[in-house]
């Protein structure tokens, strides 16, 4: 309860935070213990009704998903951004890459996370000030990992087109298409 207290203490005069994700169930679980921490979430499950909401009232705080069913949650990073500059915003998502993180830190993001992060790691990203580095990671990613986190990159800087991202990267495209199809190595 103490830490609680002492969040709820750093969080300032606005608590309000959007939430932003598909998926019903983690959203309105995670809507109850940011609740709990005193921040006071609008959850929605669309890049639309994101939007919508923003344009009612801009959340100080923002959690949104990257991927929606109706569109990109940089889309929403983004709408949040322009409506109100100073809004400290966390995109989570189950397909970490280093490209659409990049991505949403231009888009303004604060922080990026992967899915499954639980509710203090949202909250100590949305809360963390200042530029300090994060510990050096246990567990660095492999080659295999960094090739296809560098073949992502490339792919989200060419719009997704395969026939470009092959041709620059000098593949056969239905290499390309394969390595895309697969999941992501650990």
């Amino acid at each position: 309860m103490a830490e609680s207290e002492q969040q709820k203490i750093q969080l300032g005069p606005d608590p309000s935070l959007l939430l932003v994700d598909d998926d019903e169930i983690f959203v309105n679980r995670l809507a109850r213990a940011m609740e709990r921490r005193g921040f006071r979430p609008a959850v929605t499950l669309s890049v639309a009704d994101a939007i919508a909401t923003i344009q009612q009232a801009p959340a100080a705080y923002a959690v949104v998903d990257l991927r929606l069913e109706d569109g990109s949650g940089l889309d929403v990073v983004e709408a949040l951004r322009e409506a109100r500059p100073d809004a400290r915003i966390v995109v989570l998502t189950g397909y970490g890459a280093i490209a659409t993180a990049v991505a949403a830190v231009k888009l303004g993001a604060t922080d990026y996370l992967s899915k499954p992060a639980d509710a203090n790691d949202i909250v100590s990203a949305l809360l963390q000030t200042g530029e300090a580095l994060p510990p050096p990671p246990e567990n660095p990613m492999s080659a295999d990992r960094v090739k296809w986190e560098h073949i992502q990159r490339v792919y989200e800087q060419c719009d997704r087109n395969v026939s470009e991202t092959a041709r620059r990267l000098h593949m056969h495209r239905r290499t390309l298409q394969r390595i895309l199809a697969k999941r992501s190595p650990r």
